[in-house]
């Protein structure tokens, strides 16, 4: 496996398992997590991204996530997550990687599907 597989699969343990060990093995101690890239507030530090990541869910997401391009600093990975019932959404995640492999800088750009027109 790679770097980025390697955290992507931590990612999908730690998004189904809620479990805080899980989360703080994927990001350093001073992380930043954003939303999206021009994200105004982002959480920082892992104790507020281990809350955040506590937050209910608006449906149990089913998903289909894989890496798209890597080197040993940045892991770029694309899909979709769908919340059924909810919403489903295009990813490109931006994965800044710390020197061992856990996240420093986390950006999720994702897009919202067009609405159909009737």
């Amino acid at each position: 496996m790679t770097r980025a597989s390697d955290w992507l699969t931590g990612y999908e343990r730690a998004w189904r398992s809620k479990e805080p060990a899980d989360v703080r093995a994927l990001f350093t101690e001073d992380a930043e997590y954003r939303f999206r890239p021009d994200d105004p507030e982002p959480v920082v530090g892992i104790d507020a991204i281990v809350e955040m990541w506590q937050e209910e869910e608006p449906a149990e997401p089913v998903y289909d996530l894989r890496v798209l391009i890597e080197d040993d600093d940045l892991g770029i990975i694309t899909g979709w997550v769908d919340y059924p019932g909810h919403e489903k959404y295009s990813n490109l995640w931006e994965v800044h990687f710390a020197p061992d492999g856990r996240a420093h800088r986390f950006v999720e750009w994702f897009m919202t599907p067009p609405q159909a027109t009737a």
